[in-house]
């Protein structure tokens, strides 16, 4: 009785996860942590956030949405280690109690406000490298024109060092090349406005790259922290506020 495999599919399936095929969502080299949202974890390799390497959560101007999306893992993070989370030229000062009434050791949050701007590039790359540092967020704004070379080191970085580093980008940054392990774009609920977005439920998340075939379909995050979402509304009011004119 002849096999029903093609030519080489034997070969192949031998080698198990040493080859990664396009058609199949990929395993991951190193070690991942669950998201905290079920419907990301489904469709990420490895079940969760890549805990060596650069991911990228994209948004238009005004959305704020990274909080709601990354605050699961920061928790789980925390839960895991005794270090700190750093974060690198947030576009506001973090707003202290909403995040610890989520959970969050706000005294472990090391803000890292770089100037001139081009200094965050290499504020996330010297955080990346210290030992007592669990994750690094870093916000590179359009302004400062990042290279898909500087991208790249910072990758080598967080994969040579093992922590995580989430990148907040842009949307029209999609467009550009990225050597980011996982680039994932939040958006509003369609019909809602970007500016709107901070005080909803829910937000529109796509998976533009990943180890595996293109995620044909948005995914929708619904919102559980709505004290979360009260306290940071609250905390960019009071910063657009103190914010001189321009």
């Amino acid at each position: 009785m002849k096999s029903s495999r093609k030519p080489g599919e034997s070969r192949l399936a031998g080698l198990g996860e040493a080859v990664w095929r396009a058609d199949a969502l990929g395993g991951t080299p190193g070690a991942t942590l669950s998201s905290g949202h079920l419907a990301l974890d489904q469709v990420l390799p490895g079940g969760g956030w890549p805990l060596d390497a650069l991911s990228e959560v994209l948004q238009p101007p005004g959305l704020h949405g990274e909080w709601r999306l990354l605050l699961p893992v920061l928790l789980r993070l925390q839960q895991t280690g005794s270090g700190a989370l750093v974060l690198v030229g947030p576009p506001h000062v973090p707003f202290g109690p909403a995040l610890q009434a989520q959970g969050l050791a706000v005294q472990r949050l090391l803000w890292v406000n770089p100037s001139p701007m081009q200094a965050c590039l290499w504020a996330a790359e010297q955080a990346l490298r210290c030992a007592g540092v669990l994750a690094v967020m870093a916000w590179l704004p359009q302004a400062l024109r990042v290279r898909p070379e500087q991208l790249r080191r910072l990758q080598l970085a967080a994969q040579t060092y093992g922590k995580p580093l989430f990148a907040m980008r842009p949307a029209q940054a999609q467009g550009e090349s990225s050597p980011a392990v996982l680039r994932l774009l939040l958006a509003p609920l369609p019909g809602q406005p970007a500016g709107q977005a901070q005080g909803t439920d829910s937000l529109q998340l796509q998976v533009l790259k990943r180890r595996g075939p293109p995620l044909a379909q948005p995914l929708q995050l619904a919102g559980r922290q709505g004290r979360l979402v009260a306290g940071l509304s609250v905390g960019l009011a009071l910063a657009a506020r103190s914010a001189p004119p321009e």
